[in-house]
């Protein structure tokens, strides 16, 4: 079994490619959670529905995130009594928040309701909100104390990181299928998803890092930073502003220690070497993903060079 660590587009598309390379029910995708929030009254989890969507083969191919072909008839029609919503939904989108807020208000609890929509949407592959329980990612500025999406959506990201917490994290408990998933995996893949506010979430989930570190699977991560730049997205400025390398040598000293291995890119192929010092396998690939099929092309590759390893 492999299990996935995933936030955003990235681990989307990589949650793909492994779905499509593997039987597809021997997949478990871990989520980031605290980039959750409520609008209009509805709950939205973003990081749940990109990937959920990606492995349905319905998000939009150009934005990464939302539904393909999605209209906005609906927050047209609330425009049009004066409110102006600054966080884009799909009308599409809105009936997934619909559903899911309406059956967490009936008592149901995250895992089981994102369960129940996958299973909708024809997902084969196991989808796990990394807690039941709310956390919050909250940036620290210059500026002050921002919620993740105000920071990311409304302030589009213009402001410099220098501190991150995460709310509610001491009290949250883990989904107790990751914990399961993570002891029997025999590979885990920590996805090129934002160090910092997509991965470090799920870690900071009391009991996530220990199961991960107790957990006899073979542990490769992906570095979401190529040629010192973020394939998308702000972990290159956050890790700057954070005061962190920004390089793939960057990502390795953050996981050192938590992954037997990493990924990166053709473009950062001088780094294998110093990466090795750290005690890492690398294996150099050309790791930007386009579409579906090389996102299977990549995953292929990823764990063939894993099964030889072990």
């Amino acid at each position: 079994m492999i299990v996935a660590l995933a936030g955003g587009v990235g681990g989307a598309k990589l949650s793909q490619g492994i779905a499509r390379a593997i039987d597809p029910h021997s997949l478990t995708v871990i989520v980031n959670t605290a980039d959750d929030f409520d609008l209009l009254g509805l709950r939205i989890c973003p990081d749940l529905d990109t990937v959920m969507y990606t492995l349905a083969g319905i998000s939009d191919p150009v934005q990464g995130w939302g539904v393909a072909g999605d209209t906005t008839r609906t927050l047209q029609a609330i425009a049009a009594f004066g409110e102006a919503p600054w966080f884009r939904l799909g009308d599409r989108d809105v009936a997934t928040h619909v559903l899911r807020t309406a059956r967490l208000r009936a008592g149901e609890d995250l895992g089981s309701v994102t369960h129940g929509l996958a299973q909708a949407l024809g997902i084969r592959s196991h989808i796990l909100p990394m807690s039941n329980y709310p956390v919050s990612t909250i940036v620290h500025t210059d500026d002050g104390s921002l919620e993740f999406q105000e920071y990311f959506v409304a302030r589009r990201q213009a402001d410099d990181v220098i501190g991150l917490s995460y709310l509610g994290v001491e009290d949250a408990i883990a989904h107790p299928a990751t914990i399961r998933a993570l002891r029997d995996a025999e590979t885990v893949v920590v996805c090129p998803s934002n160090p910092f506010v997509s991965v470090g979430p799920i870690l900071a989930v009391p009991g996530m890092k220990r199961a991960l570190d107790q957990s006899r699977a073979f542990k490769v991560a992906v570095s979401p930073i190529i040629g010192g730049n973020a394939v998308k997205g702000p972990a290159a400025k956050m890790m700057a502003t954070l005061g962190h390398d920004v390089s793939a040598l960057g990502i390795a000293r953050l996981y050192a220690g938590l992954v037997d291995a990493l990924v990166i890119d053709h473009a950062d192929a001088v780094l294998a070497a110093p990466i090795g010092e750290l005690g890492l396998r690398v294996l150099v690939t050309q790791s930007v993903m386009g579409g579906p099929a090389d996102r299977e092309r990549f995953a292929r590759e990823m764990l063939a060079w894993v099964d030889d390893i072990r």
